[in-house]
């Protein structure tokens, strides 16, 4: 059995928290192991932060509509699309803002890891870290070590995509259970 849903909502803060819940409830209902559904939430809640904050903004010299022809109203949401399907779970976290930059620019700097041996940069991280003073911009590799396969991409036209999944563990005797 599968399942999909998906919300649009406004880019405001409180959105976020409507968005984990929605999943959760979900998850809970479906019979998705409480650990799986947690990470997830959590990998939401930042692509959902990530949209709220980067996902678009209307010039000001053009009231109700920006540069590119995409109206206020589009630029003021974003849409989360969570799909169940047997054992793997798919979320998607679109904006309208202006999109990531290059995949080049977003890879981590060669920086030697303690955690790691000979030195080498995390496996999985390809986002860039922040100074270890910043008080945000860790949100894209903490969805990258939450989830089991991550895409950061801009959609057509405009606007950026986060898209990840991860594989489901189910509780017993779970509705959607795969059999």
């Amino acid at each position: 059995m599968s399942m999909w849903w998906s919300l649009h909502l406004r880019r405001e803060a409180a959105s976020v928290p409507l968005a984990r819940r929605f999943l959760l409830g979900t998850m809970e209902t479906a019979g998705v192991d409480p650990d799986i559904s947690y990470d997830l939430s959590v990998a939401l809640s930042e692509a959902c932060a990530n949209a709220v904050e980067h996902g678009g903004d209307l010039p000001a010299e053009e009231p109700g509509a920006r540069a590119d022809g995409v109206s206020a109203t589009a630029c003021g949401q974003y849409r989360v699309t969570a799909y169940l399907d047997g054992e793997m779970c798919r979320i998607e976290v679109a904006d309208s803002g202006p999109g990531f930059p290059s995949r080049g620019t977003l890879r981590t700097a060669a920086r030697p890891s303690a955690a790691q041996p000979g030195g080498e940069a995390p496996l999985g991280c390809v986002t860039v870290q922040p100074p270890e003073t910043a008080e945000s911009g860790r949100g894209l590799c903490l969805i990258e070590e939450l989830a089991d396969h991550v895409h950061f991409g801009n959609g057509p036209g405009r606007g950026a995509v986060v898209s990840f999944d991860k594989i489901l563990k189910w509780r017993e005797g779970a509705l959607l259970m795969v059999s």
